[in-house]
């Protein structure tokens, strides 16, 4: 049975959480995995906060799974996805098969044209914008806010930090955390994840810093 490497997203640690949204796709997912014949060998779950959509650290693993495996990436929506460019530069870059519940015939040339005009409409709403702003200027309007930022928003700035790790390093914080109470140095660790193919959420590889802020955000 050829087999399949499950890919959802979710657009906010919420939603990720109380699983609304996710239980409709994986429910397509798993429709159309049966009626293609197609064994789901794992699922992988992206949960954006709307700040850092270009940042697809689930989607990257999603595809080298899939790659390592032979396997075919499914997605549940692809008409949502396709509005996201990098989400459409990561796929074509990769090269791995993938197909979509909702266009199961979408061909590499169908994904182009949805790539150029999403690059296209974002075009257009960053010149509105900008045109927008001049406008505004050019009567006067003072843009900005002229109150300085407040201890809780820059703890609430923090606070959300925070959350975007533990939602990216949940699955590897056990394994960090094993292998500093083992003794082994921030840098050999950060070593030993770069040698085996981890990233960080920023798509960068680790150093003893970014170790040790893992470490810092999942304390007991």
């Amino acid at each position: 049975m050829p087999a399949a490497v499950a890919y959802y997203r979710v657009s906010t640690t919420k939603q990720g959480q109380s699983g609304l949204g996710l239980e409709a796709q994986r429910h397509a997912v798993t429709v159309f995995a049966r009626s293609r014949g197609l064994d789901v060998i794992r699922e992988v779950i992206e949960i954006e906060t709307g700040t850092a959509k270009r940042d697809r650290p689930q989607l990257r693993a999603a595809l080298e799974t899939a790659r390592e495996a032979g396997a075919v990436l499914v997605i549940a929506k692809l008409d949502r996805l396709a509005r996201n460019v990098a989400f459409i530069s990561s796929l074509m870059e990769a090269r791995t098969p993938f197909v979509a519940c909702d266009m199961p015939d979408a061909t590499e040339l169908t994904v182009h044209i949805m790539a150029a005009l999403a690059e296209h409409e974002a075009r257009l709403i960053g010149t509105r914008t900008r045109d927008a702003l001049a406008a505004a200027k050019a009567r006067g309007v003072k843009l900005g806010s002229p109150v300085p930022m407040s201890e809780a928003c820059r703890e609430a700035g923090r606070a959300s930090t925070a959350r975007k790790a533990q939602a990216a390093y949940g699955a590897l914080n056990g394994y960090i955390r094993l292998m500093r109470q083992t003794g082994m140095p921030l840098r050999e660790i950060a070593s030993r994840l770069n040698a085996e193919g981890h990233r960080s959420r920023t798509g960068r590889a680790w150093n003893h810093a970014q170790v040790a802020r893992v470490l810092r955000y999942f304390a007991p």
